[in-house]
């Protein structure tokens, strides 16, 4: 999880960058498309899911929903410090328990209550309304991680069903599918080198995804959850040092305060696991 998150952050970085002359949804849209080329290896496995018509269906409505995020994301990214895209989308996972509380059925008990609505104040720190211009690229970061969130959501649902690798193959192929028609919408040439860094971005975000999977089979989440919050250490550093952005310690403290709303779910759902399964068996999930 230590090399998930400096590699995630390094993802942020080469996209910020990239900077804003290449629209948005066509970065997007190069990533992914450039990225297919790390599933290759995956196509027998695909060819051997046999998916339902109504897995199709739900892969598809993710596909599409994760476009739409993504769009959001290298939107935000180009626009605002790498440390308030990285705080603020610590938010998503606050979404999904909000998500799988109404679409899923599952309970939403007065504590997560509270450290949900202790993760939206996490946000308005983070934003400071009437005190701070608060830009396009915060407004898009915000609604970036809802629609991550309803992505995440239809991942929970799909890995119980088939095999991860299908999972997040379908989604790169539905998401470059997704992405194409907005992309040819306000389509720029792009220079070599811009293909070049897009390239390395979706190179680097898939050797994230792999690290996190080695990291989430090798322990349960209430050891990965604490380290991946490194990422906004690593994120205020290198917005300092390298963008030469100003420090800001309420993005800090307003990331810290998501930050313990999500290790307190995180802790109380594995306290719940625990009480309904014998402590012999693995409880780590994908």
């Amino acid at each position: 999880m230590l090399v998930t998150g400096v590699l995630f952050v390094a993802v942020t970085a080469l996209v910020k960058h990239n900077g804003t002359r290449i629209p948005a949804a066509e970065s997007a849209f190069l990533r992914y498309a450039l990225g297919l080329v790390f599933f290759i290896p995956m196509i027998g496995t695909l060819r051997k899911a046999h998916l339902t018509p109504r897995q199709h269906k739900l892969f598809w409505v993710r596909g599409l929903a994760h476009s739409g995020g993504v769009t959001l994301w290298f939107y935000a990214m180009a626009r605002i410090p790498i440390a308030d895209v990285t705080a603020m989308n610590y938010l998503s996972p606050i979404y999904v328990t909000i998500g799988a509380a109404l679409f899923l059925g599952e309970k939403l008990a007065f504590r997560r209550i509270l450290a949900v609505v202790a993760a939206l104040v996490g946000a308005l720190i983070i934003l400071r309304p009437g005190f701070r211009e608060v830009g396009a690229g915060h407004l898009g970061m915000l609604f970036a991680a809802v629609v991550f969130a309803v992505s995440y959501l239809i991942a929970k649902i799909m890995a119980d069903e088939t095999n991860p690798l299908v999972v997040v193959a379908m989604l790169s192929i539905t998401v470059t599918v997704g992405l194409f028609p907005m992309a040819m919408m306000n389509w720029v040439a792009p220079t070599l080198g811009e293909v070049g860094i897009l390239f390395a971005v979706a190179a680097i975000a898939t050797a994230g995804h792999f690290t996190m999977s080695m990291a989430f089979a090798a322990a349960p989440v209430t050891v990965t959850q604490p380290v991946s919050f490194l990422q906004l250490v690593w994120a205020v550093t290198l917005g300092v040092l390298v963008f030469d952005e100003a420090f800001d310690p309420w993005v800090v403290v307003g990331g810290l305060v998501i930050i313990s709303s999500i290790g307190f779910i995180t802790l109380r759902e594995a306290a719940l696991k625990r009480k309904m399964r014998t402590p012999v068996v693995p409880a780590t999930k994908f």
